[in-house]
This record gives C-alpha cells, sequence and structure tokens, in this order.
C-alpha cells in the first residue's frame, strides 16, 4: 500500500512538473540543466546594482531562488509531505500557463521535495546568491510577504500566486505587493522604521563588495529620499495610496516595473 501511494506521488509529481511524456510514461530528455537554460533566457538583464529598486532586486532574486541546482539529475519526489494543486487549476487561478507553471515547479521541488519550506530552509537557500553579504533579514522579510496564510512555511501555491501578482498583475497589484512587503507590521502604512529595516537588510545582502562602495550612512540616506517623495502630506508615514500615486510619477520605478512584462 506504502509503495503504491509512493508511486502515485511520484506519478503526480511528474505529471505536475512536466518531467515525463504523458503519451508515453516515459522520462523526457530535458535535462535540469537544460530546463534551466530554458529559464534563464526568460530573464532580462537586470542585476541588483548598488542603488536597490522596488522589483529589479526582488525578482532577479526570486528566479534564481527556484532554479539552484542542490540536487542531481534523477531525483525523484518521494517525500513529498505536500502536493499542489493541479497545474490546470493553478493556471486558473494565476496568469502562467501550464508549461510555465511545470517550469517554475521543477526549480521549486528541487530545492524543496517536502512541497514547502520554512523560514530557516527559504534563509538557506536564498543565502546561495549573496555569499559576500548577510541576507537572512531581507529573506525573512520576503518569506513574510510569501507565508500569506501565517503558517510558517510557503508551498508552491504561494510562491507562483506571489510570481503571479509581481510579474503579470497590473501597475496597483504589483505595487501593492510591494507595500506590503515593506509595511511590516501590516498596519497599513510605512514608518521611517520599517522602511530603514529593510533598507539595512538589503545593503547587508549586498555586502561590502560593491562598486562604488556603499557609505555606512547609505539606508539611512535611501530611507529620506524616500520619504521625501512619498510622504505627501508629511506626517510621518507613507500610506499605500500616497505609495501608489508616488510610484507611478517615478519613472524609473515605472521602467524597473516594465521590465518584468514579458519576463516568461
Amino acid at each position: 500500500m506504502k509503495a503504491k501511494n509512493r508511486d502515485q506521488s511520484l506519478s503526480d509529481s511528474r505529471e505536475l512538473d512536466g518531467s515525463y511524456d504523458q503519451l508515453t510514461g516515459n522520462p523526457t530528455s530535458q535535462s535540469k540543466k537544460t530546463i534551466k537554460q530554458r529559464f534563464l533566457k526568460l530573464l532580462p538583464c537586470c542585476k541588483p546594482s548598488t542603488a536597490p529598486s522596488i522589483f529589479c532586486d526582488l525578482l532577479y532574486n526570486l528566479f534564481f531562488l527556484s532554479m539552484t541546482d542542490s540536487v542531481e539529475d534523477d531525483f525523484e519526489l518521494s517525500t513529498v509531505c505536500h502536493r499542489p494543486e493541479s497545474m490546470d487549476k493553478l493556471e486558473e487561478l494565476t496568469k502562467f500557463t501550464k508549461k510555465e507553471l511545470q517550469v517554475l515547479y521543477r526549480g521549486f521541488k528541487n530545492e524543496c521535495p517536502s512541497g514547502v519550506v520554512n523560514e530557516d530552509n527559504f534563509k538557506t537557500i536564498y543565502s546561495q546568491f549573496f555569499p559576500q553579504g548577510d541576507s537572512s533579514m531581507y529573506a525573512h522579510f520576503l518569506f513574510e510577504a510569501f507565508d500569506t496564510n501565517k503558517n510558517g512555511s510557503v508551498s508552491f501555491e504561494d510562491f507562483v500566486f506571489g510570481l503571479s501578482i509581481i510579474l503579470r498583475g497590473t501597475i496597483n497589484d504589483r505595487l501593492n505587493w510591494a507595500f506590503n512587503l515593506y509595511d511590516l507590521n501590516k498596519d497599513g502604512c510605512i514608518t521611517k522604521e520599517e522602511m530603514l529595516d529593510i533598507m539595512k537588510s538589503i545593503y547587508d545582502m549586498m555586502g561590502k563588495c560593491t562598486y562604488p562602495s556603499m557609505q555606512e550612512d547609505a539606508p539611512i540616506e535611501h530611507v529620506e529620499s524616500f520619504f521625501q517623495k512619498m510622504d505627501q502630506n508629511k506626517d510621518g508615514v507613507v500610506t499605500i495610496e500616497e505609495f501608489i500615486e508616488s510610484c507611478k510619477k517615478d519613472e524609473n520605478i515605472m521602467q524597473s516595473m516594465q521590465l518584468f512584462d514579458n519576463v516568461i
């Protein structure tokens, strides 16, 4: 009985990520390396810069988070604790096609064979991309944004729902998601303290190996610049309305968002 359940789980997993031919039942000829190469071709040239933007750093890191090389090509899903919705269902609920979801799922299950990732594992995975810095705090904030159910774990559904908003949502959808990331206590406004925590985490993540080198007071200067632009009534906090209106007027932010209109 256990073997049968395991076989069914393996079959379900292969169907989800497209790793076998549904007509013959045999594995496809695409290796993990090929999948990754295909996936990387979807990315625009937008590596993180020394001036953190709302979306460029976030998306660049999220995609590589889902495509790491920590397992063998013949890895199979034998310890699934959480099986995601069918790809047809996820296709209905997100703005991704079934093929796009399969690529994303293949990368996700490589790092998260149980079907979910907790915060500690999320931080470990994320740290691989920033060996020169400390990404733990930024990864914590990012994890909180994806853990919409607040159950201490991020499932594949959570992951693709977030990506669907960021990549395929309207301008307002994307800005709402970013605002939620920055609004740490979820009280509907961003304070200078919250923004400083975010900025410090980004600069800590980037480390000292940047060009030009960053000054120690750079996070504070960034926060002051942020509030000068966005705190329209000068009451010391930025509301969602102020945030969205100010972002829409900022040419650099709008351009950074448009980079991802055709990522996948």
